[in-house]
């Protein structure tokens, strides 16, 4: 039997992901820029494999995190599927300078971990590397109907079954840990994954909000969008893939419409499904009343969210933290979020926002109305709000308990012993 060595002080980490945009905002995985940069500063050796980058260049260094874009420059590994090619680097790599634990973001290290054992190489997933996403978007779609409930539960079950048996089990085998940012996700990964609960990492990371401060509302911005100054403003960010997401909050806003003459609902974004969320618009005969966006610069997101009076995201097709939703939260605004999401194990109802079925028309147009008709206390909720994310998401602690959650999982490897 081999004898183990003591668990080193400073660790040699790879990230794999392919996106890692360490020059914008907290988009996508905007988050792994702080924590790379983090446990960089931590005395920690970080290296990030992704796939390609903006500024179109192969290896990128700052402040002490090494990204290497595989796609990218002459000699580059664009023929080679990602996962493949993220093992061909991992392995020159790993062969000069021997790698303690690899984090995959996503499914991109799964060819590392079918071969950790020849590596000597600890493996952790994000659960985002799962397919657990497309469980969340079914149950979105529940209504207190029989009818809607019992096919609910059949999608749901089938949907399980397909991606269970279709990659997540094969995945899940390969993990020495896998990362959660909420309750709900450990529940899930335990009950229906059967996947061992002390070999589940809870770590609320996944988001940048940079300093937190509270900003003004742009009143040119305003202006550039034909918004009268004192009119009520709802904001809803969407990527216009899904039609069907966006429906509800638009017939909710007919309603709003009709009570609250002077109310609009800004959609930002764009995507595939921009025309026809277009038609649904015209076709509710809300005119300008919604004013779809298009594409905006990143760095501008923030000036839209801090514009409206109530914040709006019925989304539900991802496990983790929605960024947008944290930073409306952080600049005090009502948030309005689906009771299926992530987010509802942040938000107690009706204290710091509200938790709805992402199909209750009725209740969200009612507290819209509410918010704009000044009879809730908004105030005060967007105090509250904005002290929870203050509280929760300190960027120097996620960094603390990731390493935390490194030391265990190579502790559970059985390869170390405590330093």
């Amino acid at each position: 039997m081999a004898k183990k060595s003591r668990l080193p002080e400073t660790l040699n980490i790879c990230l794999t992901s392919q996106r890692f945009p360490i020059l914008s905002r907290a988009t996508d995985h905007g988050f792994l820029w702080p924590i790379a940069r983090g446990l960089a500063r931590e005395g920690h050796k970080v290296t990030v494999l992704a796939a390609s980058s903006a500024l179109k260049k192969p290896e990128v260094t700052r402040d002490g995190v090494k990204v290497f874009y595989l796609h990218e420059g002459a000699k580059n590994l664009s023929h080679l599927n990602f996962q493949m090619a993220v093992r061909q680097k991992f392995a020159q790599l790993h062969k000069e300078d021997p790698f303690h634990i690899v984090h995959s973001i996503d499914k991109s290290g799964y060819r590392i971990a079918t071969r950790k054992d020849d590596f000597k190489v600890a493996v952790a997933y994000d659960v985002e590397a799962t397919q657990m996403s497309q469980l969340f978007a079914i149950l979105a779609m529940k209504q207190d109907t029989l009818g809607s409930m019992l096919t609910t539960a059949v999608a749901t079950a089938y949907k399980f079954l397909t991606t269970y048996y279709g990659g997540d089990r094969q995945l899940l085998s390969t993990a020495d840990g896998i990362f959660v940012t909420n309750p709900q996700q450990r529940i899930i990964l335990e009950r229906y994954y059967l996947y061992p609960d002390f070999h589940t990492y809870t770590v609320p990371y996944g988001i940048e909000l940079g300093d937190l401060t509270p900003k003004e509302k742009s009143l040119e911005l305003r202006k550039k969008l034909g918004i009268p100054e004192n009119a009520h403003v709802a904001v809803s960010i969407t990527d216009m893939t899904d039609v069907q997401e966006v429906i509800p909050l638009l017939r909710a806003f007919e309603k709003v419409a009709i009570k609250k003459p002077g109310s609009y609902l800004l959609l930002v974004g764009n995507g595939p499904k921009f025309k026809d969320i277009e038609f649904q618009v015209l076709n509710l005969a809300l005119g300008n009343r919604v004013i779809l966006t298009g594409a905006i610069p990143a760095g501008e997101l923030e000036d839209y969210i801090v514009l409206g009076d109530a914040f709006v995201n019925m989304g539900s097709r991802t496990t983790g933290f929605e960024p947008s939703t944290l930073e409306a939260m952080a600049q005090k605004k009502v948030v309005l979020g689906s009771e299926v999401s992530p987010i509802a194990n942040i938000i107690e109802d009706g204290r710091d926002g509200f938790l709805l079925r992402p199909a209750d028309v009725d209740s969200m147009s009612n507290l819209l109305v509410e918010i704009f008709s000044g009879t809730m206390p908004a105030d005060e909720i967007g105090d509250r709000a904005r002290q929870k994310v203050v509280d929760l998401f300190d960027t120097a602690k996620m960094v603390q308990s990731v390493l935390d959650a490194y030391r265990k999982i190579l502790l559970n490897t059985g390869l170390y012993k405590k330093h």
